[in-house]
């Protein structure tokens, strides 16, 4: 089962997610072993920031790690788990809201694909970037 970052690789509608994951040197992390609980923010998710916002993280690496690593939680946690557990820690540090009543949310982000395993952990990719506080 290919690991986390070769499902991304893999697929073309994480191209600015995995360019953000080397830029952040965070690409051993998440190919190494989990397991991993990734929110991940497709390509549309980032076309949604601000002019500029992408560049300007890609030349701050440490902000851009946190504001990825905000992305992942320790563990292989399914939509169900989540949505039990009602927020997660991110490996960032900071909690990460979970609803699931009407849509499956995660901050203020909906999951439009979830449970996607990889080696690794499991992928939910979302609809926004989600920022921490």
């Amino acid at each position: 089962m290919p690991s986390i970052v070769d499902i991304a690789v893999n697929n073309e509608g994480f191209s600015t997610l995995v360019a953000a994951v080397q830029a952040a040197g965070l690409v051993e992390t998440l190919a190494g072993e989990g397991d991993f609980t990734v929110f991940a923010p497709n390509d549309d998710a980032f076309a949604k920031l601000p002019p500029g916002t992408i560049q300007t993280l890609v030349q701050n690496p440490p902000q851009l790690a946190r504001i990825l690593t905000y992305h992942v939680a320790a563990g292989r946690l399914t939509k169900d788990d989540l949505i039990k557990l009602g927020e997660v820690t991110s490996i960032e540090g900071s909690p990460i809201p979970i609803n699931g009543e009407d849509d499956f949310e995660v901050k203020n982000a909906t999951v439009l694909a979830a449970d996607i395993e990889a080696d690794n952990g499991i992928i939910h990719v979302i609809d926004n970037v989600i920022l921490m506080g």
